[in-house]
């Protein structure tokens, strides 16, 4: 049976973090106007920005071919650094593929971008989901519970060799022998090594979070949902000694009224691009289906969740500034510790939520925390 999980961290104000447009086309499957580019530009501005409306992370996506309305796409790490090198305090998550990326290579790079961004960097790990990107690069596309075994090995090796001066590692996909990497990361405060961040839904993916993450996301859903896997992983985590921090995929809009805030979202998914969600929608759902319990991620999601593709309109951030403060701590109440936010019109969208939500929900918790 479940327990209703003991957050440690539940009296801690909320966390925010923002997707990285890296990629072009925007957050939204749509032809809706996006005043939103994918270029470097663009993005340190928004990244400074950010910085200064109440934003911790950036977490930048990972593409690496033309799909689903992405023409274009800069590579995670990399623009990670750059936006980072570009900031003073916005710390930076690059979204990386175990199969794609030789984790000792991939440990060295962010160990040594972690001392020039003096401890900002971490590492979101995607188990995968888009087949073409492995087979067209010629690499094997494993099955569902396969790639979720090698990614906690992945995990378990970066955190080995970043924390190890005779790094040892002897699992089914990678190995360590007597490795000693140098430089190591930065030491800073609350953190052994850089943050850790993985995904999913399935039971392979609760379970991998419980055992390795320090955080997991979930895509959008509803508080109930969303207590759901919350408690799954930390049931998990409790077995082994640890504690894991969540995080939920939510599209912010935010207008003076809830029904402009619905207008904004009913043209978005009018204007869909049809033919690209349908083939974003058949992709997911076929990787999910290969879960041996037939619960992946988006295997429940519609038409209409789909246009944003991390289910972010499930979410419900959608409404008053004051709707959607009380929304999210509505979420804060089932464990949730950060929210991962896409906009529609990114640089503009990220100075609203600074200027008119996040002073609203950092008003709530404060009356949340004298009543406690």
């Amino acid at each position: 049976m479940n327990s209703v999980p003991t957050n440690q961290r539940a009296h801690e104000p909320l966390k925010f973090a923002y997707w990285v447009p890296n990629v072009s086309g925007g957050l939204v499957v749509s032809k809706i106007e996006q005043r939103t580019d994918w270029s470097l530009e663009y993005n340190v501005e928004l990244a400074r920005l950010a910085e200064n409306n109440g934003f911790d992370y950036a977490l930048s996506q990972v593409r690496y071919m033309a799909s689903y309305g992405a023409a274009y796409q800069h590579e995670s790490t990399s623009i990670s650094l750059a936006i980072a090198l570009a900031t003073e305090r916005l710390k930076v998550i690059a979204a990386v593929h175990p199969g794609l990326w030789q984790p000792g290579v991939l440990a060295k790079l962010v160990a040594s971008a972690d001392v020039m961004t003096g401890g900002r960097m971490a590492v979101n790990v995607v188990s995968g989901w888009f087949k073409d990107e492995f087979t067209k690069l010629g690499e094997p596309w494993l099955e569902h519970g396969e790639r979720y075994r090698r990614s906690e090995e992945f995990i378990r090796y970066l955190r080995e060799i970043w924390t190890s001066d005779h790094a040892e590692l002897q699992g089914d996909f990678y190995r360590l022998h007597d490795f000693d990497l140098k430089p190591k990361p930065v030491d800073v405060p609350e953190r052994a090594h850089p943050e850790i961040f993985m995904g999913g839904n399935s039971s392979d993916a609760r379970g991998m979070g419980g055992r390795v993450a320090d955080w997991y996301f979930m895509n959008g859903n509803t508080p109930e949902g969303i207590g759901e896997q919350v408690r799954d992983v930390s049931d998990v985590a409790t077995v082994h000694g640890r504690n894991v921090r969540f995080g939920v995929n939510g599209f912010l809009i935010g207008r003076e009224t809830e029904a402009e805030a619905r207008d904004v979202l009913r043209e978005i998914i009018d204007k869909a691009d049809r033919e690209a969600v349908e083939g974003f929608g058949s992709a997911v759902k076929q990787a999910g289906q290969a879960t041996g319990d037939k619960v992946g991620m988006w295997q429940d999601s519609e038409f209409d969740d789909l246009v944003q593709y991390n289910d972010g309109f499930r979410t419900g951030l959608i409404g008053t500034p004051e709707q959607i403060a009380h929304r999210m701590l509505e979420y804060k109440r089932t464990g949730a510790n950060l929210f991962l936010l896409g906009f529609l019109h990114f640089q503009e969208d990220v100075q609203y939520f600074g200027r008119e939500v996040l002073p609203i929900v950092r008003e709530l918790e404060a009356m949340e925390l004298e009543r406690v």
